[in-house]
């Protein structure tokens, strides 16, 4: 019998650990579940004779992929990976996957929670400003982007977007302007919805030749990585700039001396949180799973990221 790991220290909804299990016991397959657990040791242990695990914001290290000696395949609950080490894996014979989408939404609605939040001034009872028509540049047009745009027209918003990967014509069809460059989506844009994965390329990208484009009162809106953002420049710019301000669901490390310089211009969640609903949390369980059980028995690795 196949045994499929869960190891989160941020466990998952009873509701889909359920789902979870209704997918693996189908497949005749063992759920094993190391939930909050206090130590990487604890996970090497509960991972040394499973086929698969399933993750959620947990570092898979290279020695916990090296500790599980029958591992086939590991799977994010959830669209970033960067906290898989897909070197190891490669090594190992490791199939790595993630499951773009299943948190899409929640991102997105995220993202405009923060927004209404900042222009309503934290709902402090003063008067603020509204979101219909101002300028919202998608930086990446992918699942969560797609999702941003939808919202963002019942707002009203006007809609642009920057994405090399993406064909202009299809982001055209979607009722959305594409731009040419990062700099000029944010030379246009009074919010800039920031969706680019964290990697070598992308590690510090946004700083302060980017943000100082942006049109006064401008607003940076972060449901990335916070390793993408050049702290540096980002406090550089903002002590320049007195309009701008930074919105993120997971605070930077300059978190404390932004809230003494800075107050009233930033947002951020209490963690990373684009993720943390009910829905979405079921949703990118149960794909894990649905995903282990496709590849082990019938080899998709249609949401493979080592390849």
């Amino acid at each position: 019998m196949k045994k499929v790991l869960i190891a989160t220290v941020k466990p998952f909804a009873p509701a889909a650990v359920e789902g979870i299990k209704e997918v693996l016991d189908k497949a005749g397959y063992e759920m094993v579940l190391l939930e909050k657990y206090e130590s990487p040791d604890d996970w090497k242990k509960a991972a040394a004779d499973v086929d698969a695990m399933i993750i959620r914001s947990d570092k898979a290290t290279q020695d916990i992929i090296e500790a599980a000696s029958n591992l086939k395949i590991i799977v994010r609950a959830g669209a970033g990976y960067d906290n898989v080490d897909l070197d190891a894996c490669n090594k190992k014979g490791v199939v790595a996957m993630n499951t773009p989408g299943q948190n899409s939404n929640a991102v997105a609605e995220l993202a405009f929670g923060m927004m209404l939040y900042h222009v309503r001034k934290g709902f402090d009872g003063t008067s603020g400003t509204e979101l219909r028509g101002k300028k919202l540049g998608i930086h990446a047009y992918g699942n969560v982007g797609k999702f941003v745009a939808e919202i963002a027209k019942g707002f009203g918003m006007e809609l642009y977007a920057f994405d090399p990967f993406v064909d202009n014509k299809d982001i055209e069809k979607a009722g959305i302007k594409p731009l040419s460059s990062e700099q000029e989506l944010y030379k246009t844009c009074d919010f800039i919805s920031l969706h680019i994965p964290s990697n070598e390329k992308t590690k510090k990208s946004i700083g302060y030749d980017l943000l100082s484009l942006m049109p006064k009162k401008g607003a940076l809106v972060n449901t990335a990585r916070k390793e993408v953002i050049d702290e540096e420049g980002l406090l550089k710019l903002m002590a320049e700039r007195d309009d701008f301000a930074y919105l993120s669901d997971v605070a930077p490390d300059c978190r404390e001396e932004m809230e003494n310089k800075f107050p009233g211009r930033y947002v951020f969640t209490a963690k990373k949180m684009g993720a943390q609903t009910a829905e979405a949390n079921i949703n990118a369980g149960i794909a894990a799973a649905t995903q282990i059980v496709n590849y082990l028995e019938k080899g998709d690795t249609t949401f493979q990221v080592n390849k």
